[in-house]
């Protein structure tokens, strides 16, 4: 416990010791101070990822598949940059902006997670950063 002015007890500090982050260079990394990716020991969580170029517009416009493609090389490439297989994601989330476009998207999952077959869940949510985004999708991975 840390110790306040006064000789009182303050508030926690957070170390991030142990802690490795992940960048992209995604258009929002910096301005909204977050990491692609961050690894701790044996656990690599992803942020929720979009296929969003350097203006933050898709670079698939109106195309579920080709986002979702797009989105699932980026998540592959920090995680290998953070010495983890595709293979060793265990949670998986897909938020898209519209559910009855679902199919699209659950075929390229299909694709990528044949043997994998990881915990997912698939929402609908009213709007992402960008109109021109369809899918967002973020993982989590553990070594082992």
């Amino acid at each position: 416990m840390a110790i306040g002015r006064r000789g009182r007890p303050g508030p926690r500090r957070l170390t991030v010791t142990g802690r490795r982050r992940i960048s992209s260079g995604g258009p929002w990394e910096a301005t909204a101070s977050y990491s692609r990716a961050i690894v701790v020991g044996d656990d690599c969580w992803v942020a929720g990822t979009t296929d969003a170029g350097p203006d933050g517009r898709s670079l698939h416009p109106d195309d579920m598949a080709g986002q979702a493609r797009a989105v699932f090389d980026i998540i592959e490439r920090a995680l290998v940059e953070a010495g983890f297989a595709f293979a060793e994601i265990v949670r998986l989330r897909m938020l898209v902006t519209d559910m009855t476009r679902k199919d699209e998207l659950m075929a390229v999952q299909a694709e990528r997670f044949r043997d994998i077959r990881p915990a997912a869940t698939l929402a609908e949510v009213s709007a992402l950063i960008d109109p021109s985004l369809l899918v967002e999708i973020e993982v989590d991975a553990r070594r082992g």
